[in-house]
């Protein structure tokens, strides 16, 4: 069970300060929430003012030192019995939060290994496309005749023998 900073502060009989600087320095804990755990309470502070008081008064009620003793053994044991349960609850809540964290990551890494397979598919034909292109390409080339090289050649001495009577 939660409670605020300020109702704790009334149940424990101590300064909200106090707690805050509790949690500052790392002795007590906070909820997402900003509320603070019974059980963290009970952990630092001990049992709060309102049942030491009821405490005392049942001790005073009671005439016999045996009984008196009884009475406080029960109460201390039943105030562990009841800290135990607190923090138990509070362990089962973490657990559950956990389980459901791993469930999420779970459901990414299914989602990101989709989008894997997917990007490799994608990649692989790319990469089969351009090897067929790249085989009809080389399938099509035709290297030159060695006439049309050579009338080519020719071609060129043709134009540089004009050039040269131009100059001279």
């Amino acid at each position: 069970m939660n409670i605020s900073v300020t109702k704790a502060a009334k149940e424990w009989g101590v300064s909200r300060t106090t707690i805050y600087q509790k949690v500052n320095d790392g002795e007590l804990s906070r909820t997402a929430d900003k509320k603070i755990d019974v059980s963290e309470m009970l952990r630092v502070f001990g049992e709060p003012i309102s049942k030491k008081r009821t405490e005392r008064s049942v001790d005073t009620v009671q005439s016999t030192p045996l009984n008196s003793q009884s009475v406080q053994y029960n109460t201390g044991i039943e105030h562990l019995l009841a800290l135990e349960k607190l923090k138990n609850e509070h362990l089962s809540q973490q657990v559950s939060d956990q389980k459901k964290l791993i469930e999420n990551y779970q459901q990414q890494i299914g989602q990101l290994n989709k989008t894997l397979d997917k990007a490799n598919a994608s990649i692989q034909d790319f990469a089969q496309v351009r090897l067929l292109e790249f085989k009809q390409a080389e399938m099509s080339y035709e290297p030159p005749l060695e006439q049309e090289q050579e009338k080519k050649d020719d071609s060129i001495v043709a134009t540089a023998k004009k050039k040269k009577r131009w100059f001279f």
